[in-house]
């Protein structure tokens, strides 16, 4: 694992297009409230921050407590973070999941596919990982689009995986292994 969190802490910034992928810093707050307030951004993933309070405590608690491979999504046109993507290595397995959230104003513009594939490009060819997955609500179909153009394949629902506001939520399970990545580049 220390090999992981080296590389990890190495690469704090990845450049895309029109992204940069960096650490999430109490300074985000603001942007990071901005999404994370809205029920309609948050309904699949966390509970809507109710004041810009809450947005700090997510991110002491969640991105600065441990911050390796965790990185907002930032516009490089004029430095507004509009949503989070995070890579959590399992080392033991030579794998990872792929989790993502985006503000709703920047939906269908391709920011987190291509945040997306800067994530897989470093999986695969920095950290030499085997597969990455992802996993989304069933009912947020949007986000299924989103690992289908990242070339990750669907293999299946996971019934009732999980409690998310006081709902039993299904979810839908997909991946990319090292092989198929580097067979699509």
């Amino acid at each position: 694992m220390e090999k992981y969190l080296y590389l990890l802490f190495s690469h704090q910034e990845i450049m895309g297009d029109r992204i940069l992928l960096r650490p999430v810093q109490l300074s985000d707050a603001e942007d990071m409230f901005d999404y994370a307030s809205d029920e309609e951004t948050t309904q699949f993933v966390f509970p809507c921050n109710k004041t810009i309070e809450d947005a700090e405590k997510s991110i002491a608690a969640y991105f600065l407590k441990e911050p390796a491979g965790k990185y907002a999504v930032v516009l490089k046109k004029n430095n507004k973070m509009i949503g989070t993507i995070d890579l959590r290595v399992e080392a033991t397995n030579k794998s990872a999941e792929l989790g993502y959230v985006l503000n709703k104003a920047y939906w269908g513009k391709g920011y987190m596919t291509e945040s997306g594939k800067l994530l897989l490009d470093f999986a695969f060819t920095i950290l030499n990982l085997e597969k990455v997955y992802s996993l989304h609500d069933s009912d947020n179909t949007s986000s299924g689009k989103v690992m289908k153009r990242l070339g990750m394949t669907y293999e299946g629902t996971l019934r009732k995986n999980r409690l998310h506001k006081e709902k039993w939520s299904d979810d839908c399970y997909y991946s990319i292994l090292k092989e198929e990545y580097f067979i699509s580049q």
